[in-house]
């Protein structure tokens, strides 16, 4: 290849990065803060079955082993 060639290869690159860097730019951003914030809102919204901490209760597990009467019957 001719150094006219390379020179060309590389501009060609820096023109597509560019696109893409002008493309991101367009992106809708949030605050952190108002993510965080909406974060928050929905975990307390939606309490979570599986983390009881979480505003979830522990009963009824779902993945609990039945307790009492035995899962398996013969007939």
């Amino acid at each position: 290849m001719t150094r006219q060639t390379v020179s060309e290869a590389k501009l060609k690159k820096i023109l597509e990065l560019n696109d893409k860097l002008k493309e991101q730019l367009e992106i809708p951003r949030i605050p952190v803060s108002e993510a965080s914030r909406s974060l928050i809102e929905y975990c307390k919204a939606n309490p979570d079955v599986m983390v009881p901490t979480a505003g979830g209760t522990r009963n009824p597990d779902p993945f609990a082993e039945p307790v009492g009467e035995c899962a398996c019957r013969l007939m």
